[in-house]
């Protein structure tokens, strides 16, 4: 090779590094660094679709992190992305080979497709390690795939080492982000252990000088000052619970995935006087901020508890949809309907469904008809929600 041909594939390999980095350096959200490395490296390589799979901490199980381009086969069937593949079973088991440990594999996702592949039936795995840890899997595709050349190999090993970089930063800013949050509950703990139990305690002396009072001798007037100190105390009482209740953002998924916690919900659900309830979850395994697990969560509990207490259903399908995209979370019951939007007082209802949604830049949708059933399905696209 001329000196001038090697200094110009040195500039461009120099040239996609540097955008690869500065795509995985212009944000701390990692799906969002995941799809711009995946666009640069399709972009400068001449290839069409990728797809980054990582393995959650806790367990060990994949989800889809990311993908740019996906055939119609498997973007329009998204349980075709779940569970393992050959790629992911040789990474695992630590036989990806080939150059720079690349390789070059027939997808086991697309090899029975009979049409939406768009001539995809190989693609390049480049194993994502730090420190010696896994991390998964980056898939990279084209159509009537061409042979990478070793130093196009070559360069995706350096990327998948960026993109490993990128992915343990990621989740040591996410966990400096839990560790803040789990100091802040036990602020709010100390809060309410230094507000709520000393008033509570100041009303139960209240009440037990009112009840001493009537033991003793029935002074009306006294009792009713106790009564009425003990009745203060209570209402300034409700009001400091109900600031520290909205301050504490309370997590009931803590140490479990959304799709565990659904099926626990549904169990519990479940009953003889009950309808059968059914859940079916796709792309489970992939992390969602607290924020939007407990979004969801609560939305799924009102939903059940309405069609359990009031559809007089037969049957309860819940289904959840996450993916790199976005997350749909659909409820529906063959019960007996309704026609215009049911308020009840006292009740969450869809009102606060609907504000639950709009504060996680979500949608929500209901449908009903008298003796139709009724479904709803709360939905969020990245895209359009802020971080």
């Amino acid at each position: 090779m001329s000196d001038s041909r090697h200094l110009e594939r040195r500039n461009r390999e120099l040239a996609i590094l540097n955008a690869v980095a500065t795509a995985l350096n212009a944000s701390v959200d990692l799906s969002e660094s995941l799809e711009a490395a995946l666009s640069h490296v399709g972009d400068l390589l001449g290839l069409r679709a990728g797809w980054v799979w990582l393995l959650r901490d806790e367990d060990g199980a994949p989800y889809l992190a990311a993908t740019r381009n996906l055939p119609p086969g498997l973007a329009h069937r998204p349980e075709s992305m779940e569970g393992g593949c050959y790629c992911l079973d040789s990474f695992r088991a630590g036989k990806l080979g080939g150059t720079a440990n690349v390789s070059v594999v027939t997808c086991s996702r697309l090899k029975w497709l009979t049409e939406g592949t768009e001539g995809l039936q190989f693609h390049a795995s480049i194993p994502l390690h730090a420190r010696g840890e896994e991390l998964g899997v980056m898939n990279v595709a084209s159509p009537e795939w061409r042979r990478l050349t070793p130093d196009e190999l070559r360069l995706l090993h350096t990327i998948g080492e960026m993109v490993s970089t990128a992915v343990e930063r990621a989740r040591l800013y996410q966990g400096s982000l839990e560790a803040g949050a789990i100091e802040e509950r036990n602020r709010i703990a100390r809060e309410i252990h230094d507000t709520l139990a000393q008033g509570l305690s100041a009303t139960a002396m209240q009440l037990d000088t009112a009840e001493a009072l009537l033991d003793r001798d029935g002074n009306p007037e006294r009792i009713r000052t106790s009564v009425r100190r003990a009745l203060d105390g209570t209402r300034r009482n409700l009001e400091e619970a109900r600031r520290s209740v909205l301050d504490l953002r309370a997590a009931p998924l803590e140490g479990r995935t959304l799709g565990d916690a659904l099926e626990a919900l549904a169990e519990e659900r479940n009953g003889p006087d009950s309808p059968e309830i059914a859940v079916r979850v796709v792309g489970g395994a992939r992390p969602l901020p607290a924020r939007l697990e407990t979004a969801f969560f609560r939305i799924a509990q009102e939903a059940l508890s309405n069609a359990c207490q009031h559809s007089e259903a037969d049957r309860v399908t819940v289904e959840l949809v996450s993916s790199p995209e976005g997350v749909s979370l659909t409820i529906e019951d063959d019960g007996k309907g309704f026609d215009g939007v049911p308020t009840r007082p006292g009740r969450y209802g869809l009102v606060g469904m609907r504000e639950r949604m709009r504060l996680v830049d979500g949608d929500l949708e209901v449908r009903s008809e008298t003796g139709q059933g009724t479904r709803i399905e709360a939905s969020l696209n990245f895209d359009r929600a802020e971080p």
